[in-house]
């Protein structure tokens, strides 16, 4: 164990002790594996990611396998959120064609929201999306899904002109535009899913910790009672903003799956 987890750790860590501020640093995203099935290490965030699983899957289960016409409470609400993806996110975006989409993007919304607010869950306390290979992973589901829908709807020339070639411009710029586009669609898109999610959810997670650390850290005297009271205050409001931060990069994630499937269906001018 290096130096600075020992100091992150140190239960008589205050401010005057002659003991330097704790900051979360790379430590705070790796972790000692919980269990091994056989040679394979189940961690934390993998721990979360499963669970999360379980939860989404479960929960539409529950609301779903015996429908009622009067619904109960499960059934309720997973109506709306099935109706607020359908209607808010995949009709809106897609169009006619959206239905098929439908199961995925709902899936898309609630899974990676799930993943999201373990952050503010007592004894998690950790955004599995801020381990950048969920987003990735995440993120190349969508992308299969768009080169796939783009060449089965247009074929392989079509579907090359729907990525590469904008209609409607004057000839002379598509010498600049198409290699713009080309690159835009085929590896910039995929790298800006990933990204923008979890970098949100990384840079959330930090501030959350400092200020809890910091709670933790500047108790011990009258003054450092302010200031741990001060600390305690913004860790409760920065807590209510991940929690429309999560909601909302869920959001943002589902629309953009639904505008490039949409971009993909597109019929060509």
């Amino acid at each position: 164990m290096s130096n600075d987890q020992v100091l992150a750790f140190e239960t008589d860590c205050h401010l005057f002790n002659d003991c330097g501020f704790p900051s979360p640093s790379e430590f705070s995203f790796l972790f000692e594996p919980l269990f091994t099935i056989g040679s394979f290490e189940v961690n934390k965030p993998m721990a979360l990611v499963v669970l999360s699983t379980l939860i989404v899957l479960g929960f539409f289960w529950k609301a779903f396998s015996k429908p009622d016409v009067v619904p109960g409470k499960f059934q309720m609400i997973a109506e709306a959120g099935y109706e607020f993806v359908r209607r808010g996110i995949a009709r809106e975006t897609i169009g006619k064609k959206a239905e098929a989409y439908v199961p995925l993007l709902v899936s898309l919304f609630f899974f990676i929201w799930i993943m999201n607010i373990w952050a503010v869950i007592p004894f998690a306390q950790f955004p599995a999306t801020s381990i950048i290979a969920y987003p990735a992973a995440l993120a190349l589901v969508v992308w299969t899904t768009y080169m796939t829908l783009t060449f089965k709807t247009h074929g392989f020339v079509g579907g090359i002109r729907n990525l590469c070639v904008p209609s409607g411009l004057p000839k002379g710029i598509y010498v600049i535009l198409t290699p713009i586009e080309f690159i835009s669609n085929i590896f910039v898109r995929p790298l800006t899913l990933t990204v923008r999610l979890f970098a949100n959810m990384f840079a959330g997670h930090l501030l959350l910790l400092v200020f809890i650390i910091g709670t933790w850290y500047t108790l011990g005297s009258v003054v450092g009672t302010f200031y741990a009271a001060t600390s305690l205050v913004m860790t409760l409001l920065l807590t209510l903003f991940e929690l429309f931060i999560q909601a909302l990069q869920a959001y943002v994630f589902t629309v953009l799956t639904a505008t490039y499937i949409s971009q993909a269906l597109e019929e060509p001018h």
